[in-house]
């Protein structure tokens, strides 16, 4: 299924956490695009129960969900999901309620994780781009994580080994998930950017716009 015109706006920026997403929807909300945080509303989701354990912030929120060799990670996972899975039908049907609406939509890095039907119609009401890291800068991204974690969805991609710590599992599973989401990625995708091409200073929202029109499969 081809993707919308860009005309209303209506991005969704896709990719592993770290890769950007953030960055540019704040360019454009800069340049006065509406933009949706789903971090933020997933957090709003939540916030009953990351207030009774003092959490706040994207940070916060991966403190609750834990890692996932802890006992509750499994059950925080799935409300994690779940309320993903509403914010992204809500936004969704604002934007099936309005065809002129325009939009900037920041997702997760587990946003192929709520479903097919879910994928279906944001292929159908956005311009879905992907912000994609190489080899060296996944392996930047592995480290950010590390040393500040993020909430991360493991799936089936978190294996331990007899006597491994869980700092060693992460980081020899980490790969393998950003393997796995990158198959995905690409399928949701209209658009296909990598990283290093969004990295000159001088690089602004209007830039940023043309390059997705000039990689876009779909009409512009």
């Amino acid at each position: 299924m081809l993707g919308p015109k860009l005309k209303p706006l209506r991005l969704a920026l896709i990719g592993m956490s770290g890769s950007g997403k953030t960055f540019w929807a704040n360019r454009l909300a800069e340049a006065g695009y509406p933009v949706t945080s789903c971090d933020s509303r997933i957090e709003d989701r939540l916030k009953h129960e990351l207030r009774e354990g003092g959490h706040s912030g994207v940070a916060g929120v991966a403190a609750w969900m834990g890692s996932p060799d802890q006992p509750a990670y499994p059950q925080r996972a799935a409300k994690y999901l779940a309320a993903e899975v509403a914010v992204m039908d809500e936004t969704l049907g604002t934007l099936e309620r309005n065809p002129a609406r325009e939009l900037v939509l920041d997702t997760t890095g587990s946003v192929v994780y709520t479903g097919e039907a879910i994928g279906v119609r944001l292929r159908s009401l956005m311009t879905v781009v992907y912000l994609e890291a190489s080899p060296k800068e996944q392996a930047l991204l592995i480290e950010r994580y590390m040393s500040h974690p993020k909430p991360v969805l493991w799936r089936n991609a978190y294996h331990p080994r007899p006597g491994e710590n869980t700092h060693d599992t992460l980081m020899r599973c980490f790969p393998a998930l950003i393997e796995g989401r990158r198959r995905q990625y690409e399928l949701w995708s209209h658009c296909v950017l990598p990283m290093h091409t969004l990295r000159a200073p001088a690089l602004d929202a209007a830039q940023f716009l043309a390059l997705i029109r000039r990689n876009c499969r779909c009409a512009t």
